[in-house]
């Protein structure tokens, strides 16, 4: 197939926000093998070892379409289906669905008409020849980071004893429009009785101090995927077209103000957390793991002010170019007729 070669060219901002997110321009990718498919199904490598899948790849277009989902969602949660397919130890995303659910700031759930929402819309993709399978769901966690709670846990272990291959991805919109970049997670259930190892490294992220409780208690059921972004050249058309709704709906907010609520929750829960921690200095406790937790909040106090600084940059820009008053050029000076030769 022929690249169309009137494809339009990436403004600036997009092709910013593809190197913010280190997407990757990618075209062997989107070959499917059928048989290749239907070969790896049958065998289920993944039922003999719980860390088979290592990695996911996610296309720009899905991407970009979980984001502005989320986004829309503001501090409520949302939730959607992905579709791809699987390629060895990977998952690659090619799309993804909004499903219509009630969420609330804690929690997501599906009911009949996302059911059936759900079965209408994957027959729809079926009549129209598309390939790719659902192979998992993502849903948001509005300012409280990218890992799987309690619920997430269960819904995610359900799905995999019925609806292998399957995975979890989690967005936090609140920090995504704080940092400038997706924040975003993937994630696979350990099997029931399954006991991971103690000594496997994990990427230091904030919690929120309500939140530290049921993080501890779950972190141990599950493992996070390796997420990198790929984009084709035929995305071209479709990436244009989501990034101008995404562009100006971001153009037209600042950091500053519309995370607000955001901000001031991250700061109320420093607060929370250096008050814990005096009290444990204050019984002369110089353990190594409080000495980490102040490392930790020093850690999540910088993001903030970094974030902060970022905002207020990005503000003044906007002022700078949309608020200057139109110029009021003197009109050129007329040269006397009786001076020409």
């Amino acid at each position: 197939m022929e690249v169309d070669a009137a494809k339009p060219s990436a403004s600036v901002p997009q092709r910013n926000w593809e190197l913010s997110n280190q997407i990757e321009n990618v075209d062997s990718i989107f070959e499917y093998n059928a048989n290749m498919q239907t070969e790896m199904r049958n065998a289920k490598p993944w039922d003999k070892d719980p860390h088979y899948f290592k990695q996911i790849k996610i296309s720009a277009i899905a991407l970009l379409k979980m984001t502005m989902h989320a986004k829309r969602g503001g501090n409520l949660e949302i939730m959607g289906l992905l579709q791809g397919r699987i390629d060895a130890n990977s998952f690659i995303i090619l799309d993804a669905f909004a499903l219509p659910v009630e969420g609330t700031e804690t929690r997501v759930n599906a009911q009949a008409q996302a059911y059936e929402y759900m079965s209408v819309y994957t027959d729809l993709c079926d009549t129209e020849g598309r390939k790719e399978k659902v192979v998992g769901w993502y849903h948001s966690h509005p300012g409280y980071g990218c890992w799987l709670s309690g619920i997430d846990v269960s819904t995610q272990t359900l799905n995999q004893k019925f609806q292998e291959p399957w995975v979890a991805i989690v967005i936090d919109p609140l920090r995504t429009m704080s940092a400038g970049k997706v924040d975003i997670g993937a994630f696979r259930t350990y099997p029931e009785g399954y006991r991971p190892p103690d000594d496997v490294p994990s990427e230091y992220q904030s919690i929120p101090m309500n939140k530290i409780e049921d993080f501890g208690v779950h972190c141990k059921r599950y493992y996070p995927l390796d997420v990198s972004f790929f984009k084709s050249q035929l995305d071209a058309h479709i990436l244009s077209a989501l990034w101008n709704s995404y562009w100006i709906s971001t153009l037209s907010s600042s950091p500053l103000f519309s995370n607000v609520e955001f901000i001031n929750n991250q700061m109320h829960d420093i607060g929370q957390k250096l008050g814990a921690l005096n009290t444990k200095f204050q019984l002369n406790d110089k353990s190594t793991e409080a000495l980490d937790a102040m490392d930790k909040i020093v850690t999540d106090a910088k993001a903030i002010g970094d974030e902060l600084e970022s905002g207020r940059i990005s503000h003044f820009v906007k002022k700078s170019l949309f608020n200057r008053k139109p110029c009021c050029c003197a009109p050129p000076p007329q040269i006397d007729e009786e001076m020409q030769p």
